[in-house]
């Protein structure tokens, strides 16, 4: 009879060993959960603030098309004025060749 006991006491704290490790198991399962609720959370915000900047940025379509529209045409005068100093120089050295003024 002292076998038996001695077994049913080396049961005990193999199962409550058991039940120990199985609780926590059960724990941290329940804190991941509730941790990765907490990041579809995070990520339902995301999506909503992304979408807001969507709606955002499309506003300023407008404003970046005339932009690119003023720098084209910055550019074609920037050509304009090119070629309208090489006019000038060409007519002011023809006028010094017909007047014989020295070029300054």
């Amino acid at each position: 009879m002292a076998s038996g006991k001695v077994t049913e006491n080396d049961q005990l704290p193999a199962s409550l060993n058991d039940l120990f490790t199985s609780v926590s198991a059960v724990v941290k399962g329940e804190l991941q959960a509730e941790e990765y609720l907490g990041f579809g959370d995070v990520a339902s915000g995301l999506r909503v603030f992304v979408e807001q900047l969507k709606s955002k940025s499309s506003t300023f379509d407008d404003y970046v098309q005339q932009l690119d529209a003023i720098e084209q045409n910055i550019t074609e005068f920037e050509a304009l004025i090119s070629m309208l100093d090489k006019y000038v120089s060409l007519l002011e050295s023809k006028m010094q060749s017909v007047y014989k003024i020295p070029p300054a």
